[in-house]
């Protein structure tokens, strides 16, 4: 049984409208949404036996503040990454992990969700994970498999998603 975990960046800071969007920092919801996120992650089950992360400078403030603790390995393939970019980096740098972490952006991290959970394991945490995988979003997968080079499958579990405004209301978005 292998562990995928799914942690979008948190809330990024829109305030330099010149600045490239890889340059882009968080603003102050993010940055407590990201230390909130770090809490929560750090008192669940799996622990984490590596973060696979996107070397933005979003995400790596987002790692920051979270201050998960877990050895991280930045890969500029995260950056916006599709799908299958990040099967194939988990299958390429996870080696003996069984717990693994990816720090990165959406659509992909979403996208990778809905590619692994089989139809028959759509809960109502998968269906809120579906319509919407917001800032901070914390995700975890089961997956019955012994080797990451089975990676791919739809045969996955959605057995944990938060949300900022799950833990904090004021996290939530602004009605």
């Amino acid at each position: 049984m292998k562990h995928l975990g799914l942690f979008r960046h948190a809330k990024s800071d829109w305030g330099d409208r010149d600045q490239r969007d890889f340059d882009r920092g968080l603003n102050e919801r993010g940055r407590r949404g990201a230390a909130l996120m770090g809490r929560h992650i750090r008192s669940q089950e799996p622990k984490w036996d590596i973060v696979l992360a996107s070397p933005a400078e979003r995400v790596r403030l987002t790692l920051d503040a979270a201050k998960l603790g877990v050895e991280t390995q930045f890969d500029p393939r995260l950056y916006l990454a599709g799908t299958e970019t990040h099967f194939d980096l988990v299958k390429e740098l996870a080696g003996d992990a069984d717990c693994v972490l990816i720090a990165a952006h959406n659509p992909g991290l979403q996208d990778v969700l809905l590619a692994l959970v089989s139809p028959d394991e759509e809960t109502a945490d998968f269906r809120e994970a579906m319509v919407k995988f917001p800032t901070a979003s914390f995700a975890v997968l089961q997956l019955p498999i012994d080797d990451w080079a089975e990676l791919g499958q739809s045969n996955g579990k959605l057995i944990h998603f938060k949300r900022p405004r799950d833990l904090d209301e004021t996290l939530g978005p602004a009605d």
